[in-house]
């Protein structure tokens, strides 16, 4: 949490000591001033630290309030936004890269949030050691990593096992939102959220993009070159 060091990049077909390959590798990039000062003065307030025991939402953000999952929030900017935005929602944001970390405690701090927690874990982990079953209002999964190359599509996120997983902690009625823009990546969501026996896409296909998910600048700027974007919006049974 409070080293300055390059973060150290895993060997890319590495399993964790529990055995599912990991979907994500810790990037090589430091942490600014600004977000390490963010990482030791707020993480007590806004942090939660990983441990295999379940955690009481109602207590984790101090009062009773639908709460979404969002795995993996890069900088932390659309996550802000989307809590600023719905002060009646608590977000439970998830994310390993400390720079990421850090500047979303920043983002909390200047626009006032107490809406967000942040845990820096595995969301495979977090999921199974944390989260009560059936306690999600939504989840939010925005652009995970693509892994583009063939031979490395098996440690994309978006799996069955992971999708048959993960809808036990969603309540009923409750959603989940996941955007890509990988053209690729967008069809193999489609067929496996499609395929989820406990879903319900709420579009004939891909789904508009919600009011609730705001544009990032990577994604603006890709509209201007002509790069796609989807959206896919499910709901569990």
């Amino acid at each position: 949490m409070s080293s300055n060091d390059p973060i150290e990049t895993q060997p890319e077909e590495t399993k964790n000591e529990h055995g599912h390959i990991k979907s994500f590798v810790r990037r090589a990039g430091r942490v600014t001033e600004g977000q390490q000062r963010a990482l030791n003065n707020l993480w007590p307030t806004y942090g939660i630290a990983y441990e295999q025991k379940q955690l009481v939402l109602d207590a984790a953000f101090g009062r009773q309030a639908p709460c979404v999952l969002e795995i993996g929030f890069g900088m932390g900017g659309a996550t802000a936004e989307i809590a600023a935005a719905a002060p009646e929602t608590d977000y439970l944001a998830l994310e390993i890269h400390p720079p990421g970390v850090g500047n979303l405690l920043k983002l909390i701090e200047e626009k006032s949030l107490n809406n967000i927690r942040i845990i820096q874990h595995d969301a495979v982990e977090v999921l199974r050691d944390m989260i009560p079953e059936g306690s999600l209002a939504g989840v939010h999964i925005y652009f995970p990593d693509p892994w583009h190359k063939k031979r490395h599509n098996k440690r994309r996120l978006i799996q069955s096992p992971f999708i048959a997983n993960l809808v036990k902690y969603i309540k009923p009625g409750g959603y989940l939102h996941c955007a890509t823009d990988w053209e690729d990546y967008a069809i193999q969501m489609l067929e496996v959220l499609s395929a989820e026996q406990q879903l319900q896409n709420t579009a004939d296909g891909y789904a508009p993009r919600p009011e609730w998910r705001p544009l990032t600048k990577f994604e603006q700027r890709g509209i201007r070159l002509g790069h796609g974007v989807w959206d896919l919006l499910f709901t569990k049974k």
